[in-house]
């Protein structure tokens, strides 16, 4: 992980530690970095989430681009792979989301995406981080008519809807479904009744009135209770929860139980199986991801590659490999056919399009995976402390002592987030109570430990 960078962009609270002279500084940077051999007059999309510091941070970036004398589109409040879908449609050079994610409203955040509309490698944010960070490199700074321009096109909302709708096959409809949506208040507000009604389905709208601060408060795929209980309450067929951005989907059977990411991804992959479109006859999954899912693939022929955690380690894998699926726990799924980003309403689309086609429940079809208890506990620590969890032996122990303790029954995952200033502790096990405990323990040992 960079000074700048984490595993899904630059990430903080907005005005104080994700500044505008920040914003304008990354966003010259970027510019440099991703446009200097454009022969052309280059071009930038930049789209935004609906919490209230994005429009701030938007005319920070435009502005530190256009400095560069790039032409920058603004899209408006936009999902963020709908940012990375329009950048190759629209022949941009490059494209930014701004947004937090499933984070509170107070963080923000900064995603960059190249010409193709893929998340940068690591070694192109260096050379962003290094000009931002340490002025590596003296950017010449055009005048008079080369200084870029800003243009808005909140129309091209409709071409990423209109992509979505495309993906799923003629013939096949969501005629008759009932289904609820929570939109986290975040950009799904302005795209996923449009989808899934075009498609057929009596849409149930939830949480999709942003009104700058509300973003991810209580709803979305962070916080699934209201969901939970409206489906339990109202006799859907489904439920599909995203967050801030859109770029997860966590869903809700008929019966009120929560499909995760782990098992959507089991449904798909054995979907695209039975229709001979599972390249490789591999899903790509993170270390994160639930042991059940490695019992389904086993019970089902299906060979499954493992990768770092962040949904940009697993896309690097797909494209190595030309696998068709993949994704995290945490909802982000990626169809490489259809997408260079996860996209939780192509997901959830994708998900009530299995239903139909098949003519099963969510429960019949998310029964293919059995999830092991999990138990998830986060510390909070200061971001530069974060690497003790590798370095403390008295927290290398702890961690050592559980998984003795687990056996083949179990396993423990201890990591540093790389959006937040959290250390996750991560438990699976076949007695919840034993692994809360064990986790806790584990836990209580980086607490005493990071608190000095």
């Amino acid at each position: 992980m960079g000074r700048l960078f984490g595993t899904d962009g630059v990430r903080g609270i907005a005005n104080t530690e994700l500044t505008c002279e920040m914003a304008m500084k990354i966003g010259r940077a970027a510019a440099y970095v991703l446009t200097r051999h454009t022969s052309i007059r280059p071009k930038v999309v930049i789209g935004k989430d609906t919490r209230i510091s994005s429009s701030m941070l938007e005319m920070a970036l435009a502005a530190g681009m256009c400095s560069f004398g790039a032409d920058v589109v603004l899209l408006g409040f936009i999902p963020t792979p709908a940012v990375a879908y329009l950048i190759p449609e629209i022949a941009a050079d490059a494209g930014v989301m701004i947004s937090a994610s499933h984070n509170p409203c107070e963080y923000n955040g900064i995603k960059i995406f190249d010409n193709r509309g893929y998340k940068l490698p690591d070694a192109i944010e260096e050379e962003i981080e290094a000009i931002v960070l340490d002025n590596a490199v003296e950017i010449e700074l055009p005048t008079g008519g080369k200084v870029g321009s800003i243009y808005t096109r909140h129309d091209y909302r409709d071409k990423y809807i209109e992509h979505v709708i495309s993906t799923v096959e003629e013939g096949v409809r969501l005629d008759g479904m009932k289904i609820a949506i929570d939109c986290a208040n975040g950009c799904a507000s302005k795209t996923a009744e449009k989808i899934f009604t075009s498609m057929g389905a009596t849409c149930y709208m939830m949480h999709n009135n942003p009104d700058g601060v509300n973003i991810n408060e209580h709803c979305g795929s962070t916080h699934m209770d209201d969901l939970i209980d409206f489906v339990n309450a109202n006799n859907v067929d489904l439920g599909l929860a995203f967050d801030g951005d859109s770029d997860r989907c966590l869903a809700v059977d008929e019966k009120g139980q929560l499909i995760d990411g782990d098992m959507m991804i089991a449904v798909f992959a054995k979907e695209l199986k039975r229709l001979g479109q599972l390249n490789g006859n591999t899903a790509v999954v993170t270390v994160m991801t639930n042991i059940g899912f490695k019992k389904f693939a086993k019970e089902n022929d299906i060979n499954v590659a493992e990768t770092g955690v962040g949904d940009r380690y697993v896309l690097e894998n797909m494209l190595e490999n030309d696998y068709s699926i993949g994704g995290e726990q945490s909802g982000h799924i990626i169809f490489k056919k259809y997408a260079t980003t996860g996209d939780g309403q192509l997901s959830g689309l994708q998900f009530a399009a299995a239903m139909a086609r098949t003519g099963k429940s969510a429960s019949e079809l998310a029964s293919v995976m059995t999830a092991f208890p999990q138990v998830l506990v986060n510390v909070t620590v200061k971001n530069e402390l974060k690497g003790l969890i590798k370095t403390d032996e008295e927290i290398i122990k702890s961690i050592k002592d559980v998984e003795a303790e687990l056996g083949d029954n179990g396993r423990i995952l201890v990591r540093a987030s790389g959006t937040e200033p959290l250390i996750r502790v991560m438990i699976e096990g076949e007695d919840i109570i034993h692994i809360n405990d064990l986790a806790h323990k584990v836990a209580d040992v980086i607490r005493e430990k990071t608190a000095k």
